[in-house]
């Protein structure tokens, strides 16, 4: 009796040890670019050009989507605790504005206040159209195969 009580104590503190574990266990990310303060208070508007942007900050993340005007470079840190999405602990997005010469007209930098909260409704996205059943889509077709109804042309089988 003694070791089946001791057995079941050591089976109940693992699977609490196991469990505990599961809840704290937490990865955090850095993705894209990372951010130097000193670097990025080094480009003046009206002193600095596209060759000298590429110089100290590098490549951008990425570019205008309509002209090459537009710089953006992104950092990103996130944290997933276990058995969930990864959300966002800090972002800042550091945007250089060319003018049409190649010089800088500004420079922006902005943070989580950016950060877009997109919910999908139930998991489910609105469509236009007939809404069918289960049962409807799998035998909705059973008899309008190889059958003329609805057809421009008439009745195939019988032609006049």
């Amino acid at each position: 009796m003694n070791v089946a009580r001791s057995a079941a104590m050591a089976v109940l503190v693992c699977a609490g040890v196991g469990l505990s574990a599961c809840s704290t266990l937490t990865v955090k990310d850095r993705q894209g670019y990372l951010v130097d303060d000193a670097l990025v208070a080094s480009v003046q508007p009206g002193i600095d050009n596209r060759d000298s942007v590429m110089g100290t900050l590098g490549r951008p993340s990425f570019t205008g989507q309509f002209d090459q005007k537009d710089w953006y470079y992104v950092s990103r840190n996130t944290r997933q605790p276990a058995f969930s999405d990864p959300k966002p602990t800090e972002q800042t997005v550091v945007h250089v504005r060319f003018d049409e010469a190649g010089n800088v007209a500004a420079v922006e930098r902005t943070g989580m206040e950016r950060v877009a909260s997109i919910n999908p409704m139930n998991d489910e996205t609105p469509t236009l159209g007939r809404d069918r059943g289960f049962f409807q889509e799998i035998f909705g077709n059973i008899g309008a195969v190889g059958s003329t109804r609805g057809t421009a042309g008439g009745d195939v089988t019988n032609p006049q």
